[in-house]
């Protein structure tokens, strides 16, 4: 069940996350909780799911270079070659598709060369081979969400 708390965290740090030394606790005291509180209500958030990382949203190719890469995973395989791909640094964030190709993922980079040798040892260590998807044209969108919890 999640609380006032986790609810407030959802909705209103989805955009405008403190930049400072000191977020949680920025957070902390614009909320009338301490830092341990909205530490505490964020991990819950992460192990339940609700969350998959607190983190800059950087344009691709900004800094370093990145791709989107897709796979072809059997069905009974893709949650764990999905949570190994995630063990990546490079990784940002992965998902399932409904296609041949069902997991999609985006790699960052400091350059072409490190790229090529992250896809090049997610290969070896799944066995499946990776489908490079360049980018044509960049599009963002914003995938903030204004969420309706009150009956959650």
């Amino acid at each position: 069940m999640l609380s006032p708390l986790h609810k407030q965290l959802l909705n209103d740090y989805q955009r405008d996350f403190p930049l400072s030394a000191r977020p949680y606790q920025d957070i902390a005291d614009a909320l009338g909780v301490t830092e341990a509180e909205v530490l505490s209500a964020f991990t819950e958030l992460n192990d339940n799911n609700f969350i998959s990382r607190i983190g800059p949203i950087i344009p691709p190719n900004h800094i370093g270079v990145s791709a989107l890469v897709a796979m072809s995973v059997p069905e009974q395989q893709l949650q764990a070659v999905a949570d190994r791909i995630s063990a990546y640094p490079e990784v940002n964030h992965n998902y399932e598709r409904e296609h041949r190709l069902n997991l999609w993922f985006v790699v960052i980079a400091s350059d072409a060369e490190h790229l090529r040798a992250v896809i090049d040892s997610i290969e070896r260590e799944t066995s499946y081979p990776a489908m490079l998807l360049p980018m044509l044209d960049d599009f963002f969108i914003d995938l903030g969400f204004k969420l309706d919890l009150n009956n959650a």
